[in-house]
């Protein structure tokens, strides 16, 4: 059974930091593009940072960008998105996401509805 488990979220003031993991069982990540998106109360689901399967190519949402940085371990199965200079509006739950297979290309999934695999979520809360 495929399974993708977020961890790392919490309560944290503004300008702190976040490393947020997200561990896969049941299938190796290699051949897969994997990506970070938040929903915060009475928003959709959006987009955060996503890398592609060969690790050559990330996109960062403009909030994300200079703040975040998305990575994956293969070898421990695992993609990160540490977080740092949080804001008030980065408060939502966090979800990881897995599309593909596209073994080691550098494409990069757009749309939420070509990731097949997502995570149950994390709860970050940014305040004061």
């Amino acid at each position: 059974q495929l399974q993708l488990v977020e961890s790392g979220g919490g309560l944290v003031q503004p300008g702190g930091s976040l490393r947020l993991s997200c561990a896969a069982s049941g299938f190796t990540l290699d051949y897969y593009a994997l990506g970070w998106f938040r929903q915060a109360p009475g928003k959709e689901r959006e987009g955060v940072s996503c890398i592609s399967s060969s690790g050559g190519r990330i996109v960062y949402a403009d909030s994300a960008k200079g703040r975040f940085t998305i990575s994956r371990d293969n070898a421990k199965n695992t993609v990160y998105l540490q977080m740092n200079s949080l804001k008030p509006e980065d408060t939502a739950v966090y979800y990881c996401a897995a599309g593909g297979p596209f073994y080691y290309s550098d494409y990069v999934p757009l749309n939420q509805g070509d990731f097949g695999s997502w995570g149950q979520g994390t709860q970050v809360t940014v305040s004061s």
